[in-house]
């Protein structure tokens, strides 16, 4: 066949396609080369789904997959990890005015509801009988022993990651930078900090209330 002919033959297959692929109908879409290329099906994310072995459409992340930015919290939700947290865990960012005055800004956020600016247990959600009072950060007892003004980072951090009572775990909901910043401005308001950062992350101190005790006696 010469190129002329071919060409023609073309021509004839194009109109062909062209004239089969339209209609008088503008209700009918016509004829379209792999729609599903164009129009990919999609799925509830609940509903069932063939595309899969296990027919869910919402398919669980492969094991051993983590979310970008996790930090691994070696110390399990139970008392034994709360006295291991608050032994060994230290707060890994430096005590400066801005973390300070971030610290109060996510306490604002995420705390005040429940135990109030001061850190007194009287938040609007106490206040208004929604809640019984947390303890006072300043001069109550806590509920796994010892005052609550002698909590250290790694107690307050692992509260705050898993909860207590009808305190519920915020892991979820604050980045493990944000709790530890939130940990700073805890220690304020029990009174362990003291001086004024100053942009300076040596010139801020937290008082070590387990020695202001032993000196007091």
């Amino acid at each position: 066949m010469n190129k002329p002919a071919v060409f023609l033959s073309a021509i004839a297959g194009a109109v062909v396609v062209l004239m089969t692929s339209c209609g008088k109908d503008p209700n009918d879409p016509g004829k379209e080369y792999m729609p599903d290329m164009y129009r990919s099906p999609s799925y509830e994310v609940y509903s069932s789904n063939p595309n899969f072995p296990d027919s869910l459409t919402m398919q669980a992340p492969v094991k051993g997959t983590i979310p970008r930015g996790y930090e691994f919290f070696e110390y399990p939700s139970s008392n034994e990890g709360y006295e291991a947290a608050g032994r060994d865990v230290k707060n890994p960012l430096a005590l400066t005015d801005e973390n300070m005055k971030e610290g109060e800004r996510l306490y604002g956020i995420y705390c005040t509801h429940c135990h109030g600016e001061s850190g007194a247990g009287d938040g609007n959600l106490v206040k208004i009988g929604k809640f019984p009072p947390p303890p006072s950060y300043s001069s109550a007892p806590s509920s796994r022993g010892g005052l609550m003004k002698d909590l250290s980072d790694g107690k307050i951090y692992h509260t705050i990651t898993y909860g207590i009572n009808l305190m519920g775990p915020h892991a979820s909901q604050i980045s493990p930078a944000d709790r530890w910043k939130i940990v700073m401005h805890v220690h304020k308001l029990q009174g362990q900090v003291s001086g004024a950062a100053a942009g300076d992350s040596t010139s801020a101190a937290v008082k070590d209330s387990s020695n202001a005790t032993a000196m007091a006696k």
